[in-house]
């Protein structure tokens, strides 16, 4: 089988290990371990199970008002500011085509859909080395005013924090640069795990940062700016395909007449609505996670020759003392555990691999199998 590009390939570390998906331990999908949320189960059900089940026996409000009102009360938007689709994935793309003919600025290592929407869309990639740490001097590249002219052809493109590294680029480095730029694209997928505890700036030393460093309040001073959110990763709703964009209405425009009809069902819908309401998942969520990213940096950090990185996600970059596909492929094969390569981030190569944050004893599986793979290798 093909090596997957993407975390969460369960037959592909299934064929490799030589067991059935449903035995595998996934560290390679950065996804919440507490979800879904009961909460959401259970309103699923009822939907379901009603006497007229509306949710899959007649089509979705191709407008998606209801949903576009629950996002946009929850994060304190004009509904006409939402647009919502079939997971991130849609949404990148039609923000890549947004983007055709034009020159985008994207910091790399970068997730590799980006780089093939943009391409599929006629874009030109103008690469930003972006490696805190390792002599990158991250976003100074940009510290300067860029020239006027040339702007209306230009686009930045951001991923905040920032994948596969889990940095966290704080508002103020940001803010100067979106009137630079034509457009502005802004993943923020991982920001949901931003817990609001104190983190690392790029161009300061440690310094407390506020809870919320989302662009989203932010985009009426700036229309020129596009977020894109995922509910995918912290309520753990893959199978779903739900995400949501938030920018001026006009860009929106564009958008409807690219997309296919009913990109979003009525399942998704359900599901948003009890997972936004479920503050008891996200105060579990908060208190779980600081704790096992320290659990991992550490146990990690102990491993002879292994770097991992601090970030600010749901997931520790690590780099490995030898070849990360062989201790993937071993891990797999003598333990059933998967981890994320790095392959498809070619600045990086194979001397890292990207491990997702998981529940105590579970990290503590994967930390002994490392062990055990080191001590024999």
């Amino acid at each position: 089988m093909e090596q997957p590009r993407h975390g969460g390939n369960w037959a592909w570390g299934a064929a490799i290990a030589g067991c059935s998906p449903q035995e595998i331990l996934d560290f390679s999908a950065s996804l919440n371990p507490l979800g879904p949320p009961e909460s959401v189960l259970q309103a699923l059900t009822q939907a379901l199970s009603a006497a007229d089940p509306v949710v899959i026996s007649r089509y979705p409000d191709p407008d998606y008002r209801d949903l576009r009102i629950c996002l946009a009360n929850h994060w304190a938007v004009d509904p006409e500011w939402i647009f919502v689709g079939n997971g991130a994935a849609e949404l990148l793309t039609w923000a890549a085509r947004d983007a055709q003919g034009r020159e985008v600025w994207l910091p790399q290592p970068a997730f590799g859909d980006y780089a093939r929407a943009l391409r599929a869309a006629g874009a030109t990639i103008k690469p930003l080395p972006f490696f805190p740490g390792q002599g990158s001097a991250g976003f100074t590249l940009l510290q300067e005013p860029l020239p006027v002219a040339g702007k209306g052809n230009r686009v930045l493109w951001l991923n905040n924090p920032h994948n596969p590294t889990g940095w966290l680029i704080p508002q103020q480095d940001i803010l100067p640069l979106l009137p630079q730029f034509d457009r502005v694209v802004v993943d923020e997928a991982f920001m949901d795990f931003l817990p609001g505890e104190p983190t690392l700036s790029l161009n300061s030393s440690p310094s407390a940062m506020p809870r919320s460093q989302t662009l989203i309040p932010h985009l009426a001073a700036h229309p020129n700016t596009i977020v894109i959110r995922s509910l995918t990763k912290f309520f753990t709703l893959p199978g779903l395909r739900i995400g949501f964009a938030v920018g001026h209405p006009d860009h929106w425009q564009r958008w409807r007449q690219w997309r296919d009809p009913w990109s979003v069902n009525g399942l998704a819908g359900v599901a948003v609505a009890a997972a936004l309401a479920d503050e008891d998942f996200r105060r579990r969520t908060f208190a779980w996670l600081p704790v096992a990213r320290e659990h991992l940096l550490r146990g990690l950090q102990a491993l002879p020759g292994w770097d991992p990185w601090p970030g600010q996600a749901n997931f520790v970059l690590v780099r490995c003392p030898g070849s990360a596909t062989q201790i993937q492929r071993a891990l797999l094969q003598r333990h059933r555990i998967l981890v994320r390569d790095c392959l498809s981030f070619p600045e990086l190569g194979d001397r890292y691999l990207r491990i997702g944050l998981r529940t105590l004893p579970e990290q503590e599986q994967l930390l002994s199998a490392c062990r055990e793979i080191l001590e024999n290798s």
